[in-house]
């Protein structure tokens, strides 16, 4: 695997993939700079060692068409500030003003090309889009996981044209390494702990990950689906009936393959999807009708709490409760503080997908964990078993 450690970039031109698709405010302003944060080691190494950065980067879904509203010349300043020099933006990504930009770059300098969703050639892997990019480096490096599960140009494609000179850059090569701790060579016990709301978005990920853990705890709104395939009763709570038999076959594999399934045991029910609704705390599989399950209950945690500390690789995907109303995130924050006390004991733990991350930055347990995945959709590829192809471009 190629970092970039087996490069010196002296006066050379790197040709960066990142991933600044970041969140702005109604003003253009970066609403959370971790992305760009994460690209930095990166971006020094190329400079410090006398090279130049070209960074490109998609931001939005234009479809092709240029939306300033979606353009990165609202992100220059902030990478700027974050970096510590002074970025270069040029209003395109292909053609005569890159041309000129990149034929002016001088050793130490960065620049930020335009996004590359303006053309629709970026999104359908289009070769001679992604030829006309890989002009733009000696080198190419990809440090975008967020986008490495997509067959686009600047992720995939351009990596041809840089047969010897291609590399992962820090953030990608720190993901890939966290993945595979856990995949293939984490210290057992190895726990995960899978939540939201359904069985049918994480099945693939239950089936890969069933001979590689020794725990699987269940919890979220997928727990239902589990309870009532088993006879219980679950009230309100959200159910996916179609997938009843699933559960009972995830349970029967698991069994086979001697990994013991952690369900809720008790959970803390509402008699509406409100942070003001009425409370209790009810035996999971007893739900009364006009009752829905939105937390985790206090003996669940409890033995959840137990199975982590045991743990010496976790894997989080997933908040075990409706943590985005603050009646309902007392499940999701014991989990974190479980995980947090298991890893100050030595354990790895790596958390990744959309809702667990928010959950972590929101709670603040970004550093009591040992990793936190930047890649939503890639990480969620990578623990489905899928090899993403903005990595076999550059192991090719």
């Amino acid at each position: 695997m190629k970092t970039l450690e087996d490069f010196n970039f002296e006066d050379k031109k790197a040709l960066i993939r990142v991933d600044f698709n970041v969140p702005l405010d109604a003003d253009f302003n970066v609403a959370d700079t971790s992305r760009i944060d994460a690209a930095k080691p990166t971006i020094l190494k190329i400079l410090e060692d006398g090279g130049s950065a070209v960074l490109m980067s998609h931001l939005g879904r234009p479809k092709g068409q240029r939306n300033q509203d979606m353009s990165l010349k609202h992100i220059c300043n902030t990478v700027s500030d974050i970096i510590g020099v002074q970025v270069k933006f040029v209003e395109d990504c292909v053609g005569e003003k890159v041309d000129e930009a990149y034929a002016n770059l001088e050793s130490g300098e960065i620049l930020l090309l335009e996004n590359l969703r303006f053309y629709d050639e970026e999104t359908s892997g289009d070769s001679e889009f992604a030829e006309k990019l890989s002009k733009y480096g000696d080198v190419y490096v990809n440090d975008a996981f967020g986008t490495a599960h997509r067959a686009h140009a600047s992720t995939t494609i351009v990596a041809n044209y840089f047969p010897e000179n291609k590399c992962f850059g820090y953030l990608l090569a720190k993901e890939i390494k966290a993945i595979e701790k856990v995949m293939q060579t984490g210290e057992k016990p190895v726990t995960a702990i899978l939540g939201g709301a359904k069985v049918s978005s994480k099945i693939t990920i239950i089936e890969n990950i069933l001979d590689k853990v020794d725990h699987l705890i269940i919890g979220g709104g997928m727990t239902y689906t589990f309870i009532k395939a088993q006879g219980g009763k679950v009230g309100d709570s959200i159910c996916e009936d179609d997938k009843m038999e699933l559960a009972l076959e995830i349970l029967n594999q698991a069994k086979a393959k001697g990994v013991e399934i952690h369900l809720p045991v008790d959970v803390l029910a509402a008699d509406a999807f409100d942070n003001n609704a009425k409370t209790q705390a009810v035996a999971v599989d007893a739900i009364a009708d006009g009752w829905q399950g939105l937390d985790a209950g206090p003996a669940t945690l409890d033995n959840f709490r137990d199975v982590i500390l045991k743990s010496k690789t976790i894997l989080w995907n997933g908040p075990v409760g409706v943590f985005e109303m603050e009646s309902f995130a007392k499940g999701t924050i014991a989990i974190g503080n479980a995980i947090d006390e298991a890893t100050q004991n030595g354990a790895f733990s790596l958390v990744g997908g959309g809702d667990s991350v928010a959950a972590v930055k929101q709670f603040g347990f970004e550093d009591k964990v040992s990793y936190v995945s930047t890649g939503g959709g890639a990480m969620l590829e990578s623990l489905e078993g899928k090899t993403l192809p903005g990595i076999a471009a550059i192991l090719g």
